[in-house]
């Protein structure tokens, strides 16, 4: 069927529905709702049978939706409506939600309904939700909802004043800074981290500290320090923490408010957006190798289960700092100093990476020297996971990979998706040649012809997908919650397994021998030169290309590479 997605933005849940269709046998095309550029003539230009809205802010036109069957995906059970609907979910508490797939009427969120799928809501911030048990919904319900459309016999339930099935109608507002705003005087631990919890990634919950007013982005409670409610205590790995009315919590990211007549600010670590403002602060940093029971925050934890080790890391957005990708790389040694045969590398739900850290680059004094030490610190991270001999190493991806964050899975000996991961093996995009070793493992995994053929096409590959082209060794079908337990289970497993020592033996042979004909410091060299002429070119892509990206400029219209992409 040729069906066409609508949205704001090609986001993690534009990507999963785009992929999982198109692994189905779909054409799917794209068409971004942009200001100045009319949504009705791009949609007669495609002439869908369907079209489908993942994620879309505006209202389709009535000269579209009159004309198609246009399903919209409302991240809300049956009866919600409004536009912050899994920020109400969180600040109000939730323990279970839903999403709903409804027909586009004259009315938001008040046409009929053709699939609805509840979810649950663990205690994690709405960003990591939405991507997580949000999207396994959204997608089992845009799956649903495309089925019953093809099918043709399917009557969608009509909505009327009083909702459905007797599930009665709730229309909230935009939930605003005045609700989310925080009184560090008079509220608890667990009422700001849950109105953090709301805001992130976006808007953030906006605030006072030096320099002025901030939003605050992310935030992790803290079980030991104590201080004054809304005075700063300490730093950890560019995060601050700030005390509660009764205790404390980790704030990793903080960005400026806009001024007027400013350009947009964007998100930082921390320390480094506060920079001199900062107050001197101890820094709490943890052990490398922390206890994974200890109650306070911390990006990179490590525990062990009988012969597997678990190095975790989870970074907001997925972006890795030079300094991030340096002290993951000093706790992977420290790991591989451990007695284990199998080191598990990955967060335990959400993103895995998405390489460089586009942010700091920008905010950097010197941009192109950034973006070198960045690409240098990644590089000697993948360096050491593709010369690790003594263990076998499993790169655990529970949610989203791209770019460099993609090639350090691939580096690992065996790479186990979650089901609703999504893999995006290219970096064209953002105008880079890459780095991370990709000329060398990409190929290996999936042969030079589709090795090119990913990284001309630039899209999203599914977790199936995945499996199927060689790009993963395991697809793991569970949830977000559950993801954790599964690793663990298969990684003790293969830990106790009696080939696993063969497997560990011969890895140093198969180096060796690599070594001596295709040498991995001439993949890194070639690859690296390529990169040192863009990051030292001031007029080359990847600059312009980074500061939209940073900046969130939208785009003058939708990327060619998604109106007309290759048939499924």
């Amino acid at each position: 069927m040729q069906i066409l997605l609508v949205a704001s933005a090609f986001n993690s849940l534009t990507q999963r529905v785009h992929a999982e269709l198109r692994d189905r046998g779909h054409h799917v095309a794209v068409e971004l709702a942009l200001p100045d550029r009319s949504l009705a003539e791009a949609v007669r230009r495609h002439a869908p049978q369907l079209v489908v809205a993942p994620m879309l802010r505006t209202a389709i036109p009535e000269e579209v939706w009159s004309a198609h069957t246009c399903l919209i995906v409302h991240p809300g059970p049956l009866g919600d409506r409004g536009p912050s609907s899994l920020d109400w979910a969180i600040h109000e508490g939730a323990e279970h939600w839903g999403v709903t797939v409804l027909q586009a009427a004259a009315e938001m969120d008040a046409g009929d309904v053709w699939a609805s799928v509840p979810c649950r809501v663990p205690p994690v911030a709405k960003s990591d939700l939405y991507r997580g048990e949000v999207a396994d919904a959204a997608l089992t319900a845009v799956l649903l909802a495309v089925e019953r459309f093809a099918g043709g016999t399917h009557v969608p339930a009509a909505q009327d004043e009083a909702g459905l099935a007797g599930v009665p109608v709730r229309v909230r507002p935009y939930l605003d800074q005045s609700v989310r705003r925080i009184d560090w005087a008079a509220d608890s631990t667990e009422t700001v981290v849950r109105k953090l919890r709301a805001a992130d990634s976006q808007p953030g919950v906006l605030d006072l500290l030096p320099g002025g007013e901030w939003y605050l982005h992310g935030g992790h409670p803290e079980g030991t320090l104590r201080g004054r409610p809304g005075e700063l205590l300490a730093t950890r790995a560019g995060a601050i923490c700030r005390a509660t009315a009764d205790g404390a919590v980790w704030i990793p990211e903080l960005r400026p408010r806009r001024l007027p007549g400013r350009p947009p600010t964007f998100k930082l670590p921390a320390v480094r957006a506060l920079g001199d403002r900062l107050p001197p602060l101890p820094e709490h940093a943890p052990p490398v190798l922390p206890d994974a029971r200890e109650r306070t925050w911390t990006d990179i934890r490590y525990r062990e289960d009988g012969g597997a080790g678990f190095l975790t890391f989870s970074f907001p957005g997925g972006a890795m700092s030079t300094e991030q990708c340096r002290r993951l790389l000093h706790a992977y040694r420290e790991a591989c100093a451990r007695p284990t045969s199998v080191l598990v590398l990955g967060g335990e739900r959400d993103f895995f990476s998405n390489g460089i850290h586009l942010g700091v680059i920008e905010a950097a004094a010197d941009p192109a020297a950034e973006s070198w030490a960045n690409i240098n610190a990644i590089d000697d991270l993948v360096e050491a996971v593709l010369t690790t001999t003594d263990r076998l190493v499993v790169a655990a991806v529970a949610g989203n990979a791209a770019a460099g964050g993609a090639m350090l899975a691939l580096a690992a000996d065996e790479v186990w998706c979650r089901s609703g991961s999504v893999l995006n093996p290219h970096y064209r995009l953002m105008g880079l040649y890459g780095s991370e070793y990709w000329t060398c493992t990409l190929p290996r995994r999936v042969g030079p012809a589709l090795a090119e053929r990913l990284m001309r096409e630039a899209l999203p590959v599914s977790a199936a997908s995945a499996l199927r082209l060689g790009l993963a060794d395991r697809v793991i079908d569970c949830g977000p919650g559950d993801f954790a337990r599964e690793t663990g289970a298969l990684a003790a497993r293969l830990a106790a397994l009696p080939a696993t020592a063969s497997r560990i033996a011969a890895k140093k042979a198969e180096l060796d021998r690599r070594e001596a004909t295709t040498p991995l410091a001439g993949f890194r060299e070639r690859e690296l030169a390529r990169m040192r002429r863009t990051f030292d070119d001031p007029d080359a892509p990847y600059h312009a290309l980074r500061r939209a990206f940073v900046h969130k400029r939208r785009p003058p219209c939708t990327p060619p590479h998604l109106t007309a992409p290759p048939v499924a």
